[in-house]
């Protein structure tokens, strides 16, 4: 919601005014010049908030309207500066806050690279602390999104839908920054934790689909300049729903150098719809792009979201964290999941991380079935990962 500056207003008063934390005001204004000397006429963006519409009726006042919606009536003399508050009229249009205080993502739904942008640019709407860059692009140009929460302490990384007919691990953690926004802004608890506690001691860095062709392909089926050798590489069948693969039909959870000349040995030798490495590691423009961004944060912490299994893989070759065992036990914990540490499987994003930076790395696998997992169990992975996401962020 936007708010225009008076005369003596400050980002405290703000803060105070619409109770929402004073840090989340400062980081959804990161633009302003000087955060202390505000100058009339700027424009303040105010976290967790929407602007509504309330027509005026006989006997109204902006004192009784405050008072009837529990808000201070300075909020709606902020949000009315060009009307005479004692002199109003039946039938007049006023703005009023309205506070956001349910989700505004459904994500039990069939969830491609559209929808997952449609959600996105709701939650950047209403909470504008959270930063969005474009971290890359894929094989088909479409931008690899990454979304930043919190601007100091621990940095934690968690992406999802490496795997194309993987996709709803997206819509899981969608949900999941969805109820962590409305924990902010609304001063709740999350899982037993104040959410404000976890936004000051954590950065979270969320890659929601790393696989944005792939994903549109399992869900859309091929685009049209690409549909005959798309078929061709899935053997001739038009059903896409087992595909895991990038478009060029290169498993991007076997791209990466921990391993990969073994990988190469013992897997499919040309493109296809799951398990090609392809010919060189980090030949595909999500993997680089993942890569890069690994190295320039310097991630503390690293969970890949996949399906399926209701398994937490965390170990690779020797070389992870103590710390590693101790998140392991913890998130099993939360999660009801089976926390494995070692796994006949290498050239893994988690497997690269541990390896280069010797840091905790999980692969979650969600839910439990055939891919793609059914909606069906979109509640119940819910239930099990929201405790698992809260212990990855403290």
């Amino acid at each position: 919601m936007e708010i225009q500056v008076r005369s003596g207003d400050t980002l405290w008063h703000y803060s105070q005014l619409f109770h929402i934390p004073f840090v989340l005001i400062l980081d959804s204004n990161a633009n302003l010049a000087n955060p202390n000397a505000l100058q009339v006429g700027q424009v303040i963006q105010i976290p967790g908030f929407l602007k509504g519409v309330y027509t005026i009726k006989a006997g109204d006042t902006f004192w009784k309207i405050a008072q009837s919606r529990n808000m201070n009536v300075d909020a709606l003399l902020i949000l009315n500066q060009n009307i005479n508050s004692n002199q109003l009229t039946i039938g007049q249009q006023i703005n009023i806050p309205e506070r956001v205080v349910s989700r505004i993502i459904n994500g039990n739904e069939p969830y491609d690279f559209q929808k997952m942008n449609r959600d996105m640019n709701k939650l950047l709407s209403i909470y504008p602390f959270i930063k969005r860059r474009e971290a890359g692009k894929s094989v088909l140009e479409n931008p690899l999104h990454e979304l930043q929460i919190g601007t100091s302490g621990r940095k934690v990384q968690i992406n999802a839908s490496f795997h194309a007919n993987e996709w709803i691990t997206t819509p899981i953690f969608m949900r999941f920054l969805n109820d962590y926004m409305l924990a902010l802004t609304n001063s709740l608890m999350i899982k037993g934790i104040s959410a404000l506690t976890i936004y000051t001691g954590s950065r979270l860095f969320g890659i929601p689909m790393v696989n944005p062709d792939g994903v549109n392909l399992v869900l859309n089926g091929p685009p049209p300049e690409r549909e005959t050798e798309l078929i061709r590489l899935n053997r001739g069948s038009r059903d896409f729903s087992g595909w895991k693969a990038n478009i060029r039909g290169v498993d991007l959870n076997k791209q990466f150098p921990a391993n990969w000349e073994f990988e190469k040995e013992r897997k499919p030798k040309e493109p296809g719809p799951r398990d090609f490495p392809g010919y060189s590691p980090l030949s595909e423009p999500e993997t680089k792009t993942m890569a890069e961004l690994a190295r320039m944060e310097n991630y503390d912490r690293l969970l890949a979201l996949h399906t399926q299994g209701q398994e937490i893989y965390w170990g690779y070759e020797g070389l992870e964290p103590p710390e590693s065992q101790v998140l392991a036990r913890d998130f099993a914990i939360l999660s009801g999941y089976e926390a494995i540490r070692y796994v006949d499987s290498y050239a893994g994003y988690k497997d690269w991380f541990i390896q280069d930076f010797r840091k905790p790395g999980f692969t979650n696998e969600l839910g439990k079935g055939q891919n793609p997992l059914p909606l069906s169990q979109f509640e119940e992975i819910y239930s099990h990962m929201l405790g698992l996401f809260v212990r990855s962020l403290i």
